[in-house]
């Protein structure tokens, strides 16, 4: 579903990411680490096509990403480190007007809407100015409109940031949900939610790939004699140079 072969960025002498390489299959959940700095907000915006590259190749349910934006921008829904949010709209007004420009057919747009908001706890606050609006649940605002008209790819950057223990236990449920029906690319510095959410994990320092595996693989192979290391550790020990 996502296919990339040597993504290369290049902003003058810095690299921002260096010949990355990796593959997505349909219906699993990635997660997508690395520190500060480390290229995973420049990768999403080279996968959704908001950069190009300099170098390299993404594709995006068979469509590639610069040859055919418009088809990849049909297939991804979107939720970047902050949400594109009209904070003077309502919530409701809001996600018809995404719903319009992602041409959700008029006759289901208002169920579509209904569905979303129902999916990430918006119902009650439907009526209310986005603008009024605590961080939190601007957040799942946004991560309404990238549901809306279901596609097939999420990339989901921060989904939970700003939310509170509880509301990040229910998008953490939520995204846990969608494995099967969407493949998701999910960024976050909050690692436990990717060993509650993620089979496959993919660590970024400096623009490269350090590793790239399955959280049960990576766990053994960094295992020594105190036991089985936790993705902290394995984070901590593969980024601290």
């Amino acid at each position: 579903m996502i296919e990339v072969r040597q993504l290369t960025k290049r902003y003058r002498e810095r690299v921002a990411v260096d010949h990355l390489d990796f593959s997505l299959a349909e219906g699993e959940i990635l997660g997508f680490l690395g520190p500060n700095g480390a290229g995973k907000s420049t990768t999403m915006k080279l996968l959704t096509g908001f950069l190009p590259p300099s170098e390299g190749t993404a594709r995006v349910a068979g469509f590639d990403v610069f040859e055919h934006p418009l088809e990849v921008k049909r297939r991804i829904g979107y939720l970047p480190e902050t949400p594109p949010l009209y904070p003077e709209m309502t919530v409701v007004g809001y996600l018809r007007f995404v719903a319009r420009l992602k041409q959700v057919p008029g006759r289901g747009l208002d169920a579509e809407v209904e569905r979303v908001a129902g999916l990430t706890g918006l119902s009650d606050v439907m009526g209310r100015l986005i603008q009024n609006l605590s961080k939190g649940y601007q957040q799942r605002v946004g991560l309404a409109q990238a549901l809306l008209g279901s596609p097939p790819v999420l990339i989901l950057d921060e989904p939970t940031e700003g939310l509170d223990p509880s509301q990040r236990a229910e998008v953490r449920a939520l995204i846990k949900g969608l494995a099967g029906k969407h493949t998701v690319l999910l960024s976050t510095h909050i690692l436990p939610e990717v060993t509650m959410t993620c089979e496959k994990v993919l660590i970024l320092h400096q623009g490269r790939v350090v590793a790239y595996d399955t959280l049960r693989k990576l766990e053994r192979q960094h295992s020594g004699a105190e036991g089985k290391a936790s993705l902290e550790e394995i984070f901590i020990r593969l980024t601290a140079a």
